[in-house]
């Protein structure tokens, strides 16, 4: 059987385009006029956000992805997660999906697809959203991935754009998963920890989501494509504060701290480029180790929810920094 994996030239939310050019892009694009639009592209966040009346807002969010695994069900699974987080990062409620397909049908056959539309079946199953249809198309290289609508009350909206200094910064999953993948296409990762990667990716990010709104969050955003630092940055940028994060404090997936001390660490070639990007504007101590350094870079797939809020007020997840106020241009600082 093939493998999903090698028939891919990077492996899911790593095989986002650089950071720096998409920004650079969507800033020449016109910004359109409507005052129901309370989130667009401007401020880099995880989804739009359409006002419909006082009470009822859309969120709009697109996600898809090249195989991260090589098991199709498991594929689905994680990009069907993945693509659901944006809505629960911007403290909403996911209502319908459409799936995004493109795929080489004669050479994996429609029981391979069939498997992967199982498993994001499945997670969307879990999450009470009903799949109303979707588009395919033939491509040599496998993607899928879902195109989702939610809801939200417009007064009860997170965005990336309004942490507030004094806030704790807290994450809600583990990071490492773009390593363990990494590694796993080459043949370094272990089944159990691969098994283990898989299921931190595959765990919905709407309990955390319903705990950080019912906790008065200040902001939200969640980790993926861009690692921790790219989407701390985003909202320092987006919120105009710096941010202050110890490296120590960030959880990370059992068994990845030992892949990144073998003779070929396996660092991604999306994560190279997160760290060329965050690089002017992060302000490392001395005592951060490089192979810190490239983990909280780590181009994670399905990650979980960075989380600004007051600190003690019951918001979910691992405090691991503070937001204070931006001196100059935002920036990120990290100590070990």
């Amino acid at each position: 059987m093939i493998k999903l994996t090698s028939l891919s030239h990077g492996a899911g939310c790593g095989c986002k385009l650089p950071a720096a050019e998409v920004h650079r892009i969507a800033a020449a694009l016109p910004v359109p006029a409507d005052p129901n639009l309370l989130v667009g592209a401007g401020t880099a966040d995880d989804a739009g956000v359409y006002r419909l009346t006082d009470e009822l807002a859309l969120v709009q969010t697109v996600d898809f992805f090249t195989p991260i695994v090589d098991d199709p069900f498991d594929f689905g699974r994680i990009a069907a997660a993945n693509a659901l987080s944006d809505v629960y990062a911007m403290g909403g409620r996911p209502v319908t999906a459409l799936n995004l397909v493109a795929f080489p049908l004669e050479r994996l056959g429609r029981e391979v697809l069939a498997e992967i539309l199982g498993g994001g079946a499945a997670v969307a199953a879990e999450a009470g959203v009903a799949i109303v249809g979707g588009h395919s198309i033939d491509d040599p290289e496998p993607k899928y991935g879902m195109a989702v609508t939610g809801v939200v009350h417009p007064d009860r909206l997170l965005r990336n754009s309004s942490a507030r200094p004094g806030d704790a910064i807290q994450l809600t999953k583990p990071i490492g998963g773009g390593m363990v993948s990494t590694a796993a296409k080459r043949g370094l990762a272990s089944p159990a920890l691969l098994e283990l990667t898989v299921e931190v990716m595959t765990t919905l990010n709407a309990e955390a989501s319903a705990q950080a709104v019912a906790a008065g969050a200040s902001a939200m955003t969640d980790v993926t494509g861009y690692g921790l630092l790219g989407h701390l940055l985003e909202m320092a940028r987006a919120s105009g504060v710096d941010i202050e994060v110890s490296a120590a404090a960030v959880p990370v997936i059992d068994g990845v701290a030992e892949l990144l001390e073998g003779e070929e660490p396996p660092v991604a070639g999306g994560t190279r480029r997160n760290r060329e990007w965050v690089e002017p504007h992060v302000d490392w101590t001395n005592d951060v180790t490089e192979p810190s350094r490239w983990l909280l870079c780590d181009a994670m797939t399905s990650g979980g929810l960075l989380v600004s809020a007051a600190s003690g007020g019951g918001a979910p997840g691992i405090p691991i920094g503070r937001v204070r106020a931006a001196a100059e241009d935002p920036k990120v600082f990290v100590s070990a």
